[in-house]
């Protein structure tokens, strides 16, 4: 049995797994929390941080684990550790062509795994992990991608460097060809919410899925530049009438429509949570 499609988002924040006490109040206030045994907890800190997410149950529906990375002893201790309790969604760190899996839970159905794709073996193996069936969603990162590459900064002024956007875009396209969500990385300077609002509503706009984040002061900006505005949604509406009764492609505003255009207007509405259904029967009538 596969996984079922990956739904969580648009803020995804991380929690240090050694810190029980952060568990609940990073889970109200995001979409999903991603409680971390891997570069979130020391070395000495693992077997701790590994009891208390068993000790500490949150819901799983709304709950990823990233685990340590496959190959290494912390990731089976991670999976064993796991198999005591109801989760079911993993983060994969440094995930790439080495990943035969499937990860599977102690009744044998495979846990549903977010890849990260955060070097350059992963970023280069992104089609192929898209295409497991296991794989609900793939994800990427900056600062381990240049690391891998022997670099030393992802960003120039405050951007990313080409390299990093290639391998953002690499990641996300590999995601939209193998029918898998994309979901962004994080935005390192916590205080530079300017920076991650415009990162977030670009991700949007391109048809990430998510974003990941570090900081609950990050949770709201993620979710306002994921939600379309009201005029979004009206603009969006005005769009798919007027199609009701247009043969083909059509001028409106001095702008022309077509089957990408409406394609478009479609996801707006279901990023603002609103029932398309009517104006996919209007559109083909």
């Amino acid at each position: 049995m596969n996984p079922e499609p990956f739904s969580l988002g648009p803020a995804l924040l991380f929690c240090p797994a050694d810190r029980p006490d952060r568990f609940s109040k990073a889970l109200d206030r995001a979409d999903a929390v991603v409680l971390d045994l891997e570069d979130g907890v020391a070395p000495d800190a693992k077997e701790a941080a590994r009891q208390a997410v068993v000790d500490t149950p949150l819901d799983p529906a709304r709950t990823i684990v990233r685990v340590n990375p496959e190959g290494t002893p912390e990731h089976d201790a991670d999976l064993a550790a796991l198999a005591g309790t109801g989760y079911r969604t993993l983060m994969l760190p440094k995930a790439d062509g080495r990943f035969v899996g499937p990860l599977v839970r102690p009744d044998g159905t495979p846990y549903a795994v977010v890849a990260l794709c955060e070097t350059a073996s992963g970023v280069v193996a992104a089609a192929a992990l898209a295409a497991r069936p296991d794989v609900v969603a793939l994800a990427w990162g900056a600062e381990d991608l240049v690391a891998s590459l022997g670099g030393t900064s992802s960003r120039a002024d405050g951007r990313y460097r080409d390299v990093a956007r290639h391998a953002r875009s690499a990641v996300l396209l590999a995601a939209g060809a193998g029918g898998k969500a994309a979901v962004d990385a994080v935005h390192l300077d916590l205080d530079d919410l300017d920076g991650l609002r415009a990162e977030a509503l670009d991700a949007a706009a391109v048809g990430f899925a998510a974003s990941m984040c570090l900081h609950p002061s990050q949770v709201p900006v993620i979710r306002a530049a994921y939600a379309p505005t009201p005029d979004d949604v009206a603009a969006a509406r005005t769009v798919l009438a007027a199609a009701a009764g247009a043969p083909g492609a059509f001028a409106l505003d001095g702008r022309m429509v077509d089957g990408p255009v409406l394609e478009q207007a479609q996801a707006v509405l279901r990023r603002a949570g609103l029932d398309t259904r009517h104006e996919d029967e209007e559109v083909r009538r």
